[in-house]
């Protein structure tokens, strides 16, 4: 059976790691960064072997499900969502009817709602820290992925994907201001399989 200790110490440690890779990316560059998906490399360049260069468009959907997966069950079983949905609830309840009570200039009701506003706050805290932790966590599986993504594609620039409607693309090629076409193939992706997990495991609905 595994002690209440090794799991506060395990978890202290899980997100330590990914709080330092976070901030590893962002603050270290690009060598971090290029040093980071060459060392994945050795699990995921095997993959692109297997399937071929010319199908990176189908490794970049199967990261994108792995995270998208990995993301949910995490958020799944480290976010209250009770706790959320009430949360959300009453903070909707609350604002309409202090506008209420602002509209009917109710001095002494919207003060005593000054005070409860102050609680609830404490409440909102707990939210952002309760979304705060699966970050960190998902940080561990999904920086490296993309870092990976990131410094392949930088190698083999004339990679291409036929999209609907626009016909073929080069990947490193910009579809909106920074963003190119592997990464937008890769957050279409990402989103579809990740609403079709969520649905079937029950998250969200915030």
């Amino acid at each position: 059976m595994v002690s209440d200790e090794f799991k506060k110490k395990t978890n202290q440690f899980l997100l330590a790691f990914g709080i330092s890779l976070m901030l590893g990316i962002m603050i270290l560059g690009q060598d971090f960064r290029d040093s980071l998906g060459r060392s994945v490399g050795y699990i995921m360049d095997p993959l692109v072997s297997l399937l071929g260069a010319g199908n990176f468009h189908i490794v970049l959907f199967i990261m994108a499900s792995i995270t998208a997966l990995y993301a949910s069950l995490i958020q799944k079983y480290t976010i209250d969502w009770d706790m959320m949905r009430n949360t959300q609830e009453k903070m909707k309840v609350f604002q309409k009817d202090f506008r209420e009570a602002q509209l009917s200039n109710n001095t002494a009701l919207v003060k005593k709602m000054e005070e409860e506003r102050n609680k609830m706050m404490g409440d909102q805290m707990e939210m952002s820290k309760q979304q705060f932790k699966p970050m960190a966590y998902i940080s561990i599986i999904s920086l490296p992925l993309f870092m990976w993504a990131y410094y392949y594609i930088r190698g083999h620039a004339a990679a291409s994907f036929v999209f609907p409607f626009w016909g073929t693309q080069i990947l490193t090629d910009t579809v909106l201001g920074p963003f190119q076409y592997w990464i937008f193939w890769y957050f279409i992706s990402s989103l579809a399989v990740s609403q079709l997990v969520r649905k079937a495991l029950g998250v969200g609905g915030v």
